[in-house]
């Protein structure tokens, strides 16, 4: 994901301090339910689409925006399938980021699948049963959105970085 310049503008007067930030990220299923994956030109690996939301953009503009400039795919928010917060990263240029990530169930409703931008090596539309290599961030998102079960958050009190969205559910 390139990070936005006010999150450059940011690191300028911060330095590497741990940043908590929003984070958008989309499940998007075609009409004959395949999901909509990109792999990743940062580590090689397949993942969900998603990003940072800009100053003022509201998540599901963040969904919109980002699925397209990533894979030309336009898609429409459904519904908020889960709302977490990660656990801490640090990048390899020694930046530390906390995500809250808000993972929205789009449809898609118009464009072709293909590497939009420079962050994706590439891009592919995978059914439920065949998916390529996913962390489990993926995995649980999408069980979520091919499933008719309620918003996840974590339950008060705890921790919130169970991966295993729906292991806990309120």
């Amino acid at each position: 994901m390139a990070t936005p310049g006010f999150i450059r503008e940011l690191r300028g007067a911060i330095g590497h301090d741990l940043l908590f930030l929003p984070g958008v990220s989309a499940v998007v299923l075609d009409d004959g339910g395949r999901v909509l994956l990109g792999r990743r030109a940062d580590d090689g690996r397949w993942s969900l689409i998603g990003g940072i939301p800009e100053p003022g953009e509201q998540p599901a503009d963040t969904a919109v925006r980002e699925v397209f400039e990533e894979t030309a795919v336009h898609c429409v928010p459904e519904r908020v399938l889960l709302v977490q917060t990660l656990e801490p990263v640090r990048y390899p240029n020694g930046d530390n980021c906390q995500y809250l990530d808000i993972c929205l169930r789009c449809r898609a409703v118009g464009g072709e699948a293909r590497v939009n931008d420079d962050e994706s090596l590439d891009v592919g539309w995978f059914a439920p049963d065949a998916l390529p290599p996913l962390r489990e961030f993926a995995l649980t998102r999408i069980a979520l959105a091919t499933a008719d079960r309620p918003t996840w958050f974590a339950p008060p009190g705890t921790t919130g970085h169970d991966s295993r969205a729906g292991a806990s559910r309120p």
